[in-house]
């Protein structure tokens, strides 16, 4: 092993080790890994930042805006509204929504997908009065297999391709990932629909999180005490009439950032001490009309209309502006004048001081502002809405319009008329002057952090390459299992692939170890596609956690899941992912 090699070895293992800790964001993580590699001189100066010209980082960046374009016109709503029935029994439900889902997962983001079908999903559980848990989970495992179907329809496809086009000349095509993609999506969502969903574990199959923060009294709201009020000078215990008239909860006291021991009914109110209660939104409201408390930063209005008052639902996915921070951190209430009334993770609802809690992905947010304004703020924190009956959709006239602009891009494309990056690009050009999708939404639709790991992780996987470690890693998988045919090693690729996108970004799994599946068909003397496929499926196949995909970790608040419930029918599932890929790379890409 070379000094150069070593390096690599350890910077890999590092960013390894730093993913599976979570404590750092992945894009901070690989951008750091890169930066230590061209100072540690394994990456050259001139190639420190050419992966973010790089054709993967391209077409990912295109197929987000599109993606975003398509929700935007309506093309997606009115598809899933005609298909959605809550009248329908569970299993065909599960059925229908896990094909469509799947199916617009294989021509858009598959995190797009979920995130326009998962409102509706929530709705018809609703009606249906059962749990969101016993769909969510379907949804997201079906959306996810939906993507392997095309080279857009997940970012491991789009690496995997760019990968070829260096080993052999020529990129995979829109459709090569069907024979193989298409027959698995397909058995996984006849195991999804039969079987699957009985594996969820019972006691989550009666939780539902969205209705808990529904509930009168599941969520807090902090009053400031104006000088003006004629609460000054009062005790909460003789504020206690007003708040059973206006059926509030009152919790305590916060005076100047610190909360007063106990519910400090007997201490005095100041100005600018704030009150801390638990109501619904119209409760608290009447509560300050008939106190004269005004809401935190809100010197402007003693409360708000009746008519613009509203409350949102919103989950948080990996890499959101809100993860990790604050509603204080972000400054939400002063910024966008929307204030964070509660927070549910995993069913636990924290109800003192929510605007200093730390967000974490799979938090559900309960939102308070006006009907206005709350989904460009929902947007601008980076999560979903879940919220029922509402869209932001706001150019249905447009639906048949943007439908047929992506078609056309992606036959052409397909036909080989028109290269890849350049159709999508045509597309979000299109987009744009027919005013589906605004210049600002062009760039709150790209996933930074997934363009900055995919920018920052191509020039380290390409150093490895170039120093020989992928070859070192192909020699030795080649000796471990020396005697055993090419389909077996084929296997323990995939599996090992799959083990590591389990618990790693899917993409920084593809960028890995797609150089080392080059390697071992070149010393095999097998076909190159063969184990480019095997590592295109394994990467794309996250089912075991939450953290190995997105759509996982979006659905853990509102179907109210704990990390183990994902293995139980993740497990059987990647199993059969394994025994029914492998015979169909066989077959379709001959070893």
């Amino acid at each position: 092993m070379t000094v150069d090699q070593g390096i690599l070895f350890a910077l890999i293992v590092g960013i390894f080790a730093l993913l599976i800790w979570g404590k750092f964001r992945y894009d901070v993580v690989a951008f750091s890994a890169l930066i230590v590699a061209y100072v540690a001189g394994v990456v050259p100066k001139e190639q420190v930042f050419t992966g973010f010209g790089h054709p993967a980082v391209v077409i990912i960046a295109l197929v987000l805006v599109a993606s975003r374009g398509l929700s935007r016109s309506g093309a997606i709503e009115l598809l899933a509204r005609r298909v959605i029935k809550a009248s329908r029994g569970l299993q065909a439900h599960i059925g229908i929504v896990a094909a469509v889902s799947a199916a617009l997962s294989s021509v858009m983001n598959n995190v797009a997908a979920l995130a326009l079908l998962m409102p509706l999903d929530i709705q018809t559980a609703q009606r249906a009065k059962r749990s969101p848990a016993l769909t969510l989970m379907p949804l997201s495992f079906a959306s996810i297999l939906g993507g392997m179907v095309t080279l857009i329809g997940t970012p491991p496809n789009i690496v995997v391709a760019t990968f070829r086009a260096g080993a052999i000349g020529e990129p995979y095509s829109m459709l090569d990932f069907a024979p193989v993609g298409g027959v698995v999506a397909l058995v996984g969502i006849v195991f999804i629909t039969t079987i699957g969903w009985r594996l969820i574990p019972h006691e989550r199959t009666r939780h539902d999180a969205a209705k808990e923060l529904e509930d009168v009294g599941d969520f807090v709201a902090e009053l400031v005490v104006p000088e003006t009020s004629s609460a000054v000078d009062k005790t909460l215990r003789e504020l206690e009439p007003a708040a059973e008239e206006c059926d509030v909860a009152l919790l305590g006291i916060v005076r100047r950032g610190k909360r007063l021991p106990g519910t400090a009914r007997s201490e005095e109110l100041r100005k600018n001490d704030l009150v801390v209660l638990e109501g619904s939104p119209e409760e608290i409201d009447r509560f300050v009309g008939a106190t004269g408390l005004g809401y935190v930063g809100s010197d402007k209005r003693s409360g708000l209309a009746a008519a613009t008052i509203a409350v949102i639902e919103a989950v948080v996915p990996q890499g959101a502006r809100i993860e990790g921070r604050s509603a204080m951190d972000i400054r939400l209430l002063s910024r966008q004048g929307v204030t964070l009334l509660g927070i549910s993770r995993q069913g636990r609802r924290f109800r003192d001081r929510v605007r200093k809690v730390e967000v974490r992905a799979g938090d559900i947010l309960l939102l308070l502002g006006t009907e206005e304004q709350l989904p460009d703020v929902v947007n601008w924190l980076g999560c979903h809405s879940l919220a029922r009956g509402k869209s932001d959709v706001a150019q249905r006239n447009k639906a048949w319009l943007a439908a047929g602009v992506f078609a056309a891009a992606i036959a052409a494309a397909s036909l080989g008329l028109l290269y890849l990056p350049l159709a999508l690009g045509a597309v979000v050009v299109a987009y744009v002057l027919l005013r589906i999708v605004s210049l600002s939404d062009v760039y709150d639709s790209v996933e930074w952090p997934v363009i900055v790991l995919v920018g920052a992780m191509i020039p380290i996987g390409a150093a490895l390459e170039a120093s020989g470690g992928t070859a070192l890693i192909a020699e030795s998988i080649v000796r471990w299992t020396q005697g055993l045919p090419a389909i077996a090693v084929l296997t323990i690729l995939m599996v090992v692939t799959m083990t590591l996108s389990d618990v790693l970004n899917n993409v920084a799994t593809a960028v890995i170890a797609a150089p080392v599946g080059l390697d071992i068909a070149a010393r095999l003397g097998a076909n190159p596609d063969s184990f480019l496929m095997a590592v295109a499926v394994g990467a794309s196949c996250a089912f075991l956690t939450p953290i190995g995909h997105k759509n996982n970790m979006i659905i853990l608040g509102p179907g109210g899941y704990e990390f183990g419930d994902y293995w139980r029918m993740g497990l059987p599932l990647e199993a059969l992912v394994v025994a029914v890929s492998v015979p169909m790379i066989a077959l379709v890409w001959p070893l």
